[in-house]
């Protein structure tokens, strides 16, 4: 935990000293040593809230500071916030402070809107305490309520199909693989299904999200010209250990468990998980299980 702690604390401070700047999520991974998709999951889970929504409100919270304490208008905290106009400013300051802009510097005293990891931005000094300080120590005491295990498994060889694309619109792959697999005989009662799942949706464009769906085979699955040209092909995967923890629900509730296993459970762990894609295993049919009753195992390579 104080690893993790330490890792996303430095980025913390880099954004509090360098809110004026374009702080780009590479540039911020990086500064954590994480890959930009694990980055984003680990930064969520410990604090609460994204990367651009913590950036976001800590900018709304330096104008609300000079609101009250300099002479600065309106317009000139607008744009230094980074907004375009000074409509769309005042409609994410109400909907944070309550009141538009004007009315809140003529109402000093109102309380201060919660964060969810309590760091609060401060003028000209990186904000105290948060969930990374000894006085706070918030994250220490969240308790992370999945049901996680850490199994020893071997190798797997695959027989699978890329889809570039959103996760939600990934049936094409599998239509192209069942459709191949089908007259082979590989499609049985109790084979192993699973998709490779390569980035995060809430930071990757939805047409550059990649994901394989993939059947296990046995060595002696071959492919043809013809196979290969319908964008199948034949890998192997490394085992190891794994985390492994069961999501129970739609598919669309997969983000939050990612969220609560990279940002909550792994910090705690003590250990670290291999910069490589994420395995779902699809327990039983979405053709026909309803959506709340589906089951998927996360399985996550550990270093």
């Amino acid at each position: 935990m104080n690893d993790y702690a330490q890792r996303i604390r430095r980025v913390l401070d880099h954004i509090q000293d360098h809110l004026d700047e374009e702080l780009a999520l590479e540039d911020l991974a990086a500064l954590a040593c994480f890959s930009m998709s694990h980055f984003h999951r680990v930064f969520k889970g410990m604090l609460g809230e994204g990367v651009k929504e913590h950036v976001r409100r800590l900018r709304l919270e330096r104008a609300a500071q000079r609101l009250l304490y300099t002479g600065r208008s309106v317009t000139e905290l607008c744009f230094e916030a980074g907004y375009e106009t000074p409509d769309t400013f005042s409609r994410a300051f109400k909907a944070m402070f309550g009141l538009p802009p004007s009315e809140f510097r003529a109402a000093p005293g109102r309380p201060w809107p919660p964060s969810p990891s309590g760091i609060h931005y401060q003028e000209g000094a990186n904000a105290p305490g948060g969930p990374f300080s000894e006085e706070d120590g918030q994250a220490r005491r969240r308790i992370c309520a999945m049901d996680v295990s850490i199994r020893k498994e071997g190798p797997l060889r695959v027989l699978c199909v890329r889809h570039v694309g959103s996760y939600m619109e990934c049936g094409k792959a599998w239509g192209v693989l069942c459709g191949w697999a089908g007259p082979k005989g590989l499609l049985h009662p109790g084979m192993a299904v699973l998709g490779m799942c390569y980035d995060d949706p809430a930071v990757t464009p939805p047409e550059k999200i990649r994901y394989d769906a993939c059947l296990v085979v046995g060595p002696d699955v071959e492919l043809d010209e013809a196979a290969r040209a319908q964008g199948l092909c034949l890998r192997d995967l490394p085992g190891g250990e794994f985390a492994v923890t069961l999501h129970k629900g739609p598919y669309e509730g997969l983000y939050g468990c990612y969220e609560a296993l990279f940002g909550q459970w792994l910090p705690q762990s003590g250990r670290t998980a291999v910069e490589e894609a994420s395995r779902e295993f699809y327990l039983n049919d979405p053709e026909t299980t309803p959506p709340e009753e589906l089951l998927t195992e996360i399985h996550i390579r550990l270093a």
